[in-house]
């Protein structure tokens, strides 16, 4: 059996990271074109654009706000107007996938600098295509890894502590899904079709261990913008560790169900992680994991404020029908959902949603 692992080109951590932009931009190319979100664009870029400027030729664009084909279009006319042969990507997820995207199809270097520990697409050959008012519209596989991945942790303990928790709801799921797939042996989340590695799944159960060991700290850390031994463990957590793991290990159920819960209107101002963390205690009772690591993976959500009930989903009051109809969507023929060891059908994941919600009001005493 043939396995395949996918890796950025490099990836660099730190606090501080930032100042070494233009070196490993000077790397990839001398015509450097970067897509920066709102806040990167107004508040993080600019001390860096005069070192930068002396040693390369530099246009940077504002991005629109939604990876979306229109947005590509326009911004793709301006890199191949400016002649680039580097897109950076300098924001938040869909800045990111805007930019690998474009570089995917003009075929130039590609390097990620990700503000926010929210999920683990940076290091990933993999984007996500909305429509113009912000449905999901599908996924896109790029030909490659980003050449170069930088995460500055002063940057990310100065986000929102909510998205770096979501992270970790994120990179909860990882060694579960690796996990399942590794037991089945199905395909990981790449085109190549083959199965994943003993080094994918090796670093997908050093994500979940991470988190568990470092989780509250990483977030008390945030809470007070401070990058801590264990803040800097969780981000690479959230970030490197989750990437190879789903990308190079596999999918299962956690994300399936996210994938159902999207089609619930209510639960829309959620973030990724938050959903798919609830994904994880839902497949804790249906692969019929044992007590104490139930209790385990509850007290880590708990304590970081992740998701462990419907009322915190805030869809307190959610009928069966509605549960069918997230079950029925998660059980796609087409859902990764298919990768755990057993038949998975829709009633199963509606009795385990029941069963993850009672638990977790049960612990809160609700």
């Amino acid at each position: 059996m043939t396995s395949t692992t996918f890796f950025p080109g490099r990836y660099i951590q730190g606090k501080g990271a930032m100042g070494r932009m233009h070196q490993e931009m000077a790397r990839l190319g001398k015509r450097v074109f970067i897509i920066a979100g709102n806040t990167a664009l107004k508040k993080i870029l600019p001390p860096y654009l005069p070192e930068m400027e002396k040693q390369l030729k530099v246009k940077v664009a504002r991005f629109g706000g939604e990876c979306c084909e229109p947005e590509i279009d326009a911004l793709m006319s301006q890199v191949e107007d400016f002649g680039a042969d580097l897109v950076v990507g300098l924001g938040g997820g869909k800045v990111i996938d805007t930019a690998k995207i474009i570089s995917d199809k003009l075929a130039v270097s590609n390097m990620i600098i990700p503000t926010l520990a929210s999920s683990d697409a940076p290091c990933s050959a993999i984007a996500v295509l909305y429509t113009s008012d912000g449905k999901f519209q599908r996924g896109v596989k790029i030909k490659n890894n980003p050449q170069v991945v930088l995460v500055d942790t002063e940057v990310i303990a100065h986000a929102p502590v909510r998205l770096l928790v979501a992270g970790m709801g994120d990179a909860l799921a990882t060694w579960f899904e690796a996990e399942s797939s590794r037991q089945t042996g199905a395909a990981n989340f790449t085109l190549t079709g083959d199965s994943g590695s003993m080094t994918a799944y090796a670093l997908a159960r050093l994500c979940y261990d991470t988190l568990i060991k470092y989780g509250l700290a990483a977030k008390i850390s945030c809470e007070t913008q401070a990058v801590t031994p264990a803040l800097e463990k969780v981000v690479e957590a959230n970030i490197l560790l989750s990437g190879i793991g789903f990308e190079s290990g596999g999918l299962a159920t956690a994300h399936s169900i996210h994938d159902g819960m999207t089609i619930l209107a209510d639960l829309h101002d959620l973030y990724h992680g938050e959903k798919v963390a609830f994904g994880t205690l839902t497949s804790l009772f249906l692969t019929d994991k044992e007590m104490p690591l139930i209790d385990e993976v509850y007290a880590f959500c708990e304590s970081v404020g992740l998701p462990t009930t419907f009322y915190e989903l805030g869809i307190a009051n959610i009928s069966d029908e509605q549960l069918r109809k997230i079950a029925e969507a998660s059980c796609n023929k087409y859902k990764p959902i298919h990768n755990e060891p057993f038949k998975v059908l829709p009633e199963g994941v509606v009795d385990a949603m029941k069963a993850a919600d009672k638990w977790g009001s049960r612990r809160k005493g609700m």
